[in-house]
């Protein structure tokens, strides 16, 4: 009878023989003769005759020999055998042997690159085809589980490779869904800036008619006890008037009697009769004198109703004068704190006037002749006239340097290099001579237009310095980057009156806050969505009365003054042409130097000059000189004084700039700390004037004194 163990064997080989056709009885020929090769370095041997070894089981014991499933006769054999020769606790020459091989093959992968793990596996191959070629009774089975892993570890592969460009796919919607995500917020933090002001106007409203409500309630109150007053007055008179009617008749009544009782026919009744006649007359008597006595003492001073509505309407007409002289009287009073306002702040001016004319005749010149700078100017003197057209002196100058620099900025090949030292700003960093791309006007502007957009898209997280670094390496490259670094920071350091480059030059270096320039240009946007949804035959034009109700609703706070200010650098003026309508959308345009139209020039003027205002209503509330130190808390207190409408968080904002803390570390509810945090009060108004500050609401009226 054949060995079962044998049968076993013959099946198994069968089997995978069967199995093993085509390219894969190919793919194990060769990995067989490769793992020949290989048992060649590995002298085999195996422990207890030829079967496997039980190391380390038998040290310990023989529980788990006796717990396994009995296979055959020889399987208990061989357990007998084991505990009848029990052996050393070494390990089986082979299994250290493989655990050589498989720790030298391991230390000579490369595990740095991304195939390290297929290649780690490698070497646990081969270590499995050892054992399936030198256990041949246990071949089938483990070949048939090293077939099903290596389907298995393919089926996966071609699973990673389908979903490479979904993985792409999904990596570019992630960047799209963040670009809108930004977008939408800054959308929606514009709305929540614009409810915030809706929101305060509507509360300043209500606070109004509330007060006209209670006024109103103080009346009725008023007029209800007045009302009462009259009512009771009128109800004794009437009842004076019942009481006086019955007396008269009373009285008329007696005088018929007593004429009755006089008469011829009377001296012949009874005296009985008579006598008690008498006695009840004399009763109605004593009772008619006590009446009359108490209606003299109640009504001895009432004067006759003709009388009395006489003199009430003489009084109500001297009411009436005395209220209009009051009004005559208070309108005189405020005109002449008027007029003395006016005359104490004449008296300041011509006394400024005074010394600035004395100071002029001291170190005045003559006026120059700008004629003379029309043959020095590129472009003669048309050029000269439309640079030099509704300028002072001052701006003159400017432009004349402009015109002048840039002469010299075109010839200069290599402009020199800073430095590496700290002072030097991050992008400017450079040791040795630098090249001059000599770019015109309007690609140094589309430059920095593009470089707006691209901040304005992405996550502020980097400084603005770092940014323009990083953006300057993305368009150009590394190696020119630093070129035109200098180049670009050149131009903007020289053209000041380009509105583009001077924000630009601004921010870069730290005297203005980006928030300054993305808060205006939200402005701007806002403005134009505004007169968009007016013009709803998108025609481009608006009615100048449309357009200064716009004006008024978005600048809330500004004075009647500015709003005129705005309208006629839009370009309609009353006394020059009566045109209703005019093209909105010329107003946000720039010309290739990317120089803004006069209507956001102004706009930009009222916002340097209102904020130098409430700078200066926040010094004079203080009442300190600029070296002075003040204080967290007093910082606090004026900054609500000068603008009561400030919420929570704006005011947060304005002592964390002031006082260059972050607003988590404010003590705003420590008293005694607030009075330790000390800043100069220079160093103060400067952080504020580098920020977004402005007035949030208007300031309180004083009461008159």
């Amino acid at each position: 009878m054949a060995n079962p163990q044998t049968r076993y064997y013959s099946f198994s080989k069968s089997r995978t023989g069967t199995q093993s056709s085509g390219g894969t009885a190919e793919v194990k020929g060769v990995e067989k003769r490769k793992l020949s090769q290989k048992r060649r370095t590995l002298p085999f041997q195996l422990s207890m005759g030829g079967h496997l070894s039980p190391w380390p089981t038998y040290t310990s014991g023989q529980t788990i020999l006796y717990q396994r499933k009995p296979c055959s006769e020889d399987c208990r054999n061989r357990t007998n055998s084991w505990q009848q020769h029990p052996l050393g606790t070494s390990k089986p020459r082979y299994l250290e042997q493989l655990e050589n091989y498989l720790r030298k093959e391991l230390l000579l992968l490369d595990l740095g690159t991304d195939s390290a793990q297929e290649l780690r596996l490698q070497p646990y191959r081969e270590i499995f085809e050892f054992f399936i070629e030198d256990f041949k009774t246990y071949k089938p089975l483990l070949s048939s589980i090293k077939n099903a892993y290596e389907v298995m570890l393919a089926h996966q592969r071609e699973k990673i490779r389908a979903l490479e460009p979904l993985k792409a796919k999904i990596i570019t919607m992630n960047e799209d869904c963040s670009e809108r995500i930004l977008a939408m917020r800054a959308e929606e933090r514009y709305e929540i800036s614009l409810l915030k002001k809706e929101k305060m106007n509507l509360l300043k409203l209500i606070d109004k008619k509330n007060e006209e409500k209670i006024s109103l309630q103080s009346e009725v109150s008023k007029l209800r006890k007045s009302l009462a007053e009259e009512y009771l007055r009128y109800l004794t008179e009437r009842d004076a008037r019942k009481i006086l009617i019955g007396d008269l008749n009373e009285l008329r009544y007696q005088r018929e009697d007593m004429s009755l009782a006089q008469s011829p026919g009377v001296w012949g009744e009874d005296p009985v009769k008579l006598t008690l006649a008498l006695k009840m007359t004399r009763q109605d008597l004593t009772r008619i004198q006590m009446e009359l006595n108490t209606m003299k003492a109640n009504f001895g001073d009432v004067v006759p109703r003709r009388d009395f509505e006489k003199q009430e309407k003489i009084n109500l007409d001297l009411q009436e004068q005395l209220e209009s002289l009051k009004a005559d009287y208070e309108e005189v009073r405020k005109e002449h704190e008027l007029l003395l306002q006016l005359h104490m702040t004449t008296l300041k001016e011509r006394d400024q006037f005074y010394a600035e004319l004395q100071e002029i005749q001291r170190t005045s010149t003559p006026r120059p002749d700008w004629t003379k700078c029309e043959g020095i100017i590129a472009g003669g003197s048309e050029r000269w006239l439309m640079l030099a057209e509704g300028k002072n002196s001052d701006q003159l100058v400017d432009v004349l340097l402009e015109e002048i620099g840039s002469g010299l900025l075109r010839e200069k090949d290599f402009f020199p290099g800073l430095g590496l030292e700290e002072s030097v700003p991050a992008f400017l960093r450079f040791d040795g001579p630098v090249e001059n791309k000599k770019p015109s006007k309007k690609e140094v502007v589309n430059i920095l237009e593009d470089a707006w957009k691209e901040r304005l898209a992405q996550e502020q997280k980097e400084s603005f310095q770092d940014f323009f670094t990083n953006f300057l390496e993305r368009r150009f490259g590394s190696n020119d980057a630093i070129a035109w670094a200098y180049t670009i920071f050149e131009n903007i350091k020289l053209f000041r009156s380009i509105e583009v480059m001077n924000q630009f030059y601004a921010v870069l270096m730290g005297k203005r806050k980006e928030t300054v320039y993305i808060n205006q240009r939200e402005t701007m946007s806002h403005l134009m969505k505004e007169m968009t949804n007016i013009d709803t035959q998108n025609e481009g034009l608006i009615t100048m009365e449309q357009f200064s109700t716009i004006l008024k609703t978005t600048f809330p706070l500004k004075k009647e003054e500015q709003i005129q200010e705005l309208i006629e650098a839009a370009g309609w003026s009353p006394d020059i042409n009566n045109v209703e309508m005019f093209n909105y959308r010329t107003l946000f345009t720039e010309d290739e130097e990317g120089q803004s139209e006069p209507f956001v020039q102004k706009l930009w003027e009222q916002y340097d000059s209102e904020k130098e205002a409430y700078l200066q209503e926040l010094k004079e509330d203080l009442g300190q000189e600029l070296t002075d130190e003040v204080s967290l808390s007093k910082m606090r207190v004026a900054l609500m004084n000068i603008d009561p409408s400030l919420d929570k968080q704006t005011l947060c904002t304005y002592l964390s700039q002031a006082f260059q803390l972050p607003v988590a570390e404010l003590p705003l509810e420590d008293e005694e700390k607030q009075e330790e945090i000390v800043v100069k009060l220079e160093t103060a108004l400067e952080q504020l004037r580098i920020a977004d500050t402005k007035r949030v609401g208007l300031r309180e009226p004083e009461p008159a004194s």
